[in-house]
């Protein structure tokens, strides 16, 4: 087992994890949503698809026991460990337009998607090649009737964590959230390690 990384508030990282492995996220001090995005790391253009997870899952509210599917129809990973039960896998990555378009700034952050964007271009991925990110930990409400989404505080609270084991060799990139709604409008870091078997 690796040590605990921690990727500071609103900055991001990237990493190998190989099938078999497994990768442990921890919500280190509560409320803190963790963006994260993979691909084959054999061939970059595999990589994970919200609209095949949700389809073949059936909904949109992923947790334990659920696979994770490549825009291929490949399973990239499972979820094998979740003590939250409520995560994202609508909404796209936060970034400077987001925070110019919904928050009204100015002077924006890059927010998550500029984040991995400068953690995953020494991999050789592009903007145009990060999609919908599994938002780890993020707690989107949908209205039964309107379709109107609503972000919502996190539902994790210190220490709480997903476990999930990789089903093919993984390029990974994840963030600290920088997005006010979605962390409760407090910065923090998330952590991560590596769990082999």
């Amino acid at each position: 087992m690796q040590k605990l990384t921690l990727i500071p508030p609103r900055s991001g990282d990237s990493f190998i994890l190989r099938k078999g492995q497994k990768l442990q996220v921890f919500d280190i001090e509560g409320e803190q949503v963790s963006d994260f995005i993979c691909y084959n790391l054999h061939n970059k253009k595999e990589y994970l698809s919200s609209g095949r997870t949700i389809d073949y899952a059936d909904t949109i509210f992923l947790t334990k026991g659920h696979a994770f599917y490549s825009n291929r129809s490949n399973i990239m990973f499972r979820l094998v460990e979740d003590t939250v039960g409520r995560h994202d896998f609508l909404l796209t990555p936060c970034s400077a337009d987001t925070f110019r378009i919904i928050y009204g700034h100015t002077q924006p952050h890059r927010g998550c998607f500029g984040n991995l964007c400068e953690a995953l271009k020494e991999h050789g991925i592009k903007p145009d090649d990060i999609p919908i990110c599994f938002n780890i930990f993020m707690n989107v409400a949908v209205d039964g009737t309107t379709g109107k989404i609503k972000v919502l505080p996190p539902k994790s609270k210190a220490g709480d964590f997903i476990i999930l084991e990789a089903e093919m060799d993984l390029l990974i990139g994840m963030t600290a959230c920088s997005a006010e709604m979605s962390n409760n409008y407090a910065f923090k870091p998330i952590g991560y390690q590596i769990l082999d078997e």
